[in-house]
């Protein structure tokens, strides 16, 4: 069931999707209390298993949020990549400016993780961005009486995905003329993601610049 409106040639597939997810997971969690929607900007952990996609997360214990979590069927977490203003400008002909981007709603059901999962979790994410680093500092590396405070200020939650909504509007419906104009334009910005948006849109067209 399409949710969100995305015209065919601007949606991802499912791997797409999921890789998106993977790469910018500083996402937005959205649930309902009542009739008030609830929302918290939080790093997630994707996996995948057995065919299923999990988000795993947690969020402060004072965070009213939490109560909106567990068996809840109708959550929604959003997940932003890179995104940039297109001048027409940057085009062979008169057309408007629009906006580039690549964005991924996820919809699943959310529960609260035992305390035993929350540490396997918090585990996990201090592996993925502790690890490379110098000295980084992974579980065992904390004393156990610190790391049992901080989990008591904190509630652990998984979200099983069952749908997604993708989008990767990236200049897609435009010529090869302007689709290069539009990458040589992002370039000489010194803004992160307008770089990046070219960089996507490089990749995308490879023989275009070669």
């Amino acid at each position: 069931m399409m949710i969100v409106y995305i015209p065919k040639q601007y949606r991802m597939n499912h791997d797409e999707a999921v890789q998106m997810m993977k790469s910018y997971p500083f996402a937005l969690l959205i649930t309902v209390d009542g009739h008030r929607p609830l929302a918290t900007h939080i790093p997630l952990e994707i996996r995948e298993d057995e065919g299923k996609i999990y988000a795993t997360g947690h969020i402060a214990y004072g965070n009213m949020q939490k109560k909106t979590l567990d068996n809840n069927r109708d959550v929604l977490l959003i997940f932003q990549g890179p995104h940039a203003y297109i001048s027409s400008s940057w085009y062979e002909c008169e057309e408007v400016p629009t906006w580039d981007y690549l964005a991924v709603h996820a919809y699943g059901t959310a529960r609260v993780l035992t305390w035993d999962e929350l540490k396997s979790a918090l585990d996990s994410m201090l592996k993925r961005y502790e690890s490379h680093r110098e000295n980084g500092r992974l579980w065992d590396t904390f004393h156990p009486e610190l790391l049992e405070s901080e989990m008591k200020g904190i509630v652990g939650f998984e979200v099983e995905i069952t749908s997604m909504q993708a989008a990767a509007k990236m200049s897609q419906n435009r010529n090869n003329a302007d689709y290069k104009s539009i990458v040589a334009e992002l370039e000489k910005s010194n803004e992160q993601g307008e770089v990046q948006v070219a960089r996507w849109m490089r990749e995308q067209r490879k023989g275009l610049f070669t």
